[in-house]
């Protein structure tokens, strides 16, 4: 019986993705004298009594690694069940910080790089080099792989030529995620328009979604689907594919996508968008409520431009999604 209590308990813990600017970011090894002890996490610890998960966050990382926290941004919040307790963990993403890192509890650090969410021709993936990670973790880093911007094709509004050669000048930026979506070609253009993208996309080390259509995505060689809201709706189980993002405009949709197992959610819009004058939109202060507590991640989409990706942090979403101002 006090087994099962301990399960049931939720402890609430807060825990940090230390990310430099190459992208990379921190593990620690648990020490000998803890439970699941030589397992890699990402470090952090139990929120107290009267504190918040950023308050935890704070104290811990000065107590485990002696640093000063200065830009912590709220991220995707995972509970898992080990066999002792169940936990909740409230991951933030810390990209400031003040001092050297310093193993106050003996523990063994590694900065790990994430895999680029990459088409790869041996089909191979992974996570951490290090090993073993705890358990609760393997969703933490394959959610890394995604990148910051996730671009929506324009190609009908553009012009195919035109998008096609916006397109590979912004491959050559650093572009690393599209989402093709084009409701307006025909099947025989998209397919090829599809198949372009897709090999373009490829040789760079980048990932295509397409929009609504599993089949095409597979006959084109595509990474995965993006659903839309009314094929979420009616989703009995998640497509068998290897990244599945979803449409939201709710907190219900949202739920509704994590619960379906996508990889990650867009939420829309957040301001109002040239496509929808005088539409209703969100505003930040209901993309942070609905997006709070997420165990996936979001992008904020919707009248946005790059500028806006500090203050989408800020209310925790994972980056942004840009149509027109993409390319």
């Amino acid at each position: 019986m006090n087994n099962l209590i301990a399960k049931t308990r939720i402890v609430e813990v807060a825990a940090a993705v230390l990310q430099r600017p190459d992208g990379t970011f921190l593990l620690a090894q648990r020490p000998p004298d803890k439970i699941w002890a030589g397992f890699w996490e990402f470090p952090g610890g139990k929120v107290e009594q009267g504190e918040s998960a950023h308050d935890a966050l704070v104290r811990e990382l000065h107590e485990e690694l002696g640093i000063e926290v200065l830009t912590a941004y709220p991220w995707i919040t995972r509970v898992f069940t080990y066999p002792h307790a169940t936990v909740r963990l409230s991951f933030f993403r810390v990209t400031e910080w003040r001092g050297e890192l310093y193993p106050h509890e003996g523990q063994q650090f590694s900065w790990q790089q994430p895999l680029s969410l990459t088409f790869s021709p041996s089909g191979a993936r992974g996570y951490a080099p290090v090993s073993p990670v705890l358990p609760a973790n393997a969703p933490v880093l394959h959610a890394l792989e995604l990148p910051n911007l996730y671009a929506i094709s324009n190609a009908a509004e553009l012009g195919v030529e035109e998008f096609i050669r916006r397109l590979e000048a912004a491959l050559r930026g650093g572009l690393r995620l599209i989402q093709l979506r084009e409701k307006n070609l025909g099947r025989e253009v998209l397919r090829e328009l599809a198949q372009r993208v897709v090999t373009l996309a490829h040789a760079q080390g980048a990932t295509v979604l397409i929009s609504g259509d599993v089949a095409l995505a597979q006959e084109v060689g595509a990474d995965g689907v993006h659903l839309t809201s009314i094929q979420l709706a009616e989703c009995a189980e998640r497509p068998a594919v290897a990244w599945c993002g979803a449409s939201c405009h709710s907190a219900e949709e949202l739920r509704r996508a994590e619960h379906l197992g996508c990889d990650f959610a867009m939420l829309s819009p957040v301001l109002p968008t040239m496509s929808h004058p005088g539409a209703a939109h969100l505003g930040w202060e209901n993309f942070a409520a609905i997006a709070a507590g997420a165990s996936i991640p979001v992008y904020a989409l919707g009248g946005l431009t790059r500028a806006d990706m500090n203050t989408a942090w800020q209310q925790g979403a994972h980056g942004i999604a840009l149509l027109r101002q993409a390319w």
